[in-house]
């Protein structure tokens, strides 16, 4: 997964986990239930427009709050591809990568509107808006995250390494 193409929703500064998955769904970690409720209290009808593949745009601070992994887990179960945001809370970075969800810190997420088509190149460490004809370039990802990802979480990667020593 070098290139990743999608829609993009936007949102603002300091959406918290109790945004993307609210308290009250916890009673499970089942990924396919807690993708019914995602972003459900910052936008009601969110999971009903989402489409496969599509991309979130957001400001500053996206995942702070509580430390819990049902967030990625959400975002990525409802088909989520990526966050782009201009930059994520500690423990949600962590999480994201961990969990196999892809995310990327872009300071210029204001000139990206909801609605328009982006493309994520991890190769080159660019996002291009398809829509605008405008490229910019994201923060770096180290090259072990970008492996989690690859593998598709810290669970997927630890048992690969485990296949390939046994």
């Amino acid at each position: 997964m070098n290139v990743i193409t999608g829609k993009v929703w936007k949102f603002g500064d300091n959406i918290d986990t109790d945004l993307i998955i609210a308290a009250r769904y916890l009673n499970t970690s089942d990924p396919h239930e807690l993708a019914k409720h995602v972003m459900e209290d910052a936008d009601p009808q969110f999971v009903k427009k989402l489409n496969i593949g599509d991309i979130i745009v957001a400001g500053e601070n996206f995942g702070c709050g509580s430390s819990r992994e049902h967030a990625p887990i959400a975002l990525k179960a409802a088909g989520v591809s990526a966050v782009v945001a201009k930059s994520f809370a500690r423990i949600f970075y962590r999480n994201a990568f961990n969990m196999g969800l892809p995310i990327f810190e872009l300071k210029e997420c204001d000139k990206i509107d909801e609605g328009d088509l982006i493309k994520i190149d991890l190769q080159e460490g660019k996002i291009e808006d398809i829509d605008k004809k405008t490229t910019f370039t994201f923060l770096a990802i180290p090259p072990f995250m970008q492996e989690l990802i690859a593998a598709g979480g810290l669970m997927n990667y630890a048992k690969e390494k485990m296949a390939e020593t046994a």
